[in-house]
């Protein structure tokens, strides 16, 4: 990088990287910070607290070292297929509108895709996620455990047809 190349890109830029061990109570604390205590009574947290994060599918996005975003992916079935889910998704609140949350959405769906995964599953906002290649229509029959509101279960193919198919419950892998 040339000394003008340089002077383009901005000294405190985030940086999206891979999720290490030590970015663990970090990510913690932002998630606390995103969705407060309420989190724990989500049907998702169902899918998240006996499960083991996909370590090469969950991203940190960092100014400096600090944390200031996070995604994870998790590998759940649904009605017995693999499929990779995810969440949670927190930004920083200073730091939302400027498309981290969506740039770190697409790192952990292309990292999915090279692992093999065929499509992704979350539960969120429908107009937002729809942005990124989410829909509704694919998870018409999928069954979330717990109560869920039905509209805001989204999948997205990573290969051509990876959302075809799906019906069931969800359940741990």
């Amino acid at each position: 990088m040339t000394a003008s190349s340089a002077a383009l890109v901005p000294q405190d830029a985030p940086s999206i990287e891979v999720e290490a061990a030590h970015h663990a109570a970090a990510v913690e604390a932002l998630v606390d910070r995103a969705f407060g205590p309420g989190r724990f009574a989500k049907s998702s947290e169902r899918l998240r607290e006996t499960n083991q994060k996909l370590d090469d599918c969950s991203f940190v996005a960092l100014r400096g070292r600090t944390v200031i975003g996070s995604v994870r992916l998790w590998p759940v079935t649904i009605g017995g297929k693999p499929v990779a889910f995810l969440g949670p998704l927190a930004v920083d609140s200073e730091q939302r509108s400027a498309g981290l949350g969506q740039a770190l959405v697409e790192a952990a769906c292309e990292a999915a895709a090279k692992a093999g995964w065929r499509a992704v599953l979350l539960v969120g906002d429908a107009p937002y996620f729809s942005r990124i290649g989410f829909s509704s229509a694919p998870a018409a029959r999928v069954v979330m455990p717990g109560p869920a509101d039905q509209r805001r279960v989204l999948l997205k193919a990573l290969v051509p047809g990876g959302d075809e198919g799906f019906e069931g419950r969800v359940a741990v892998r």
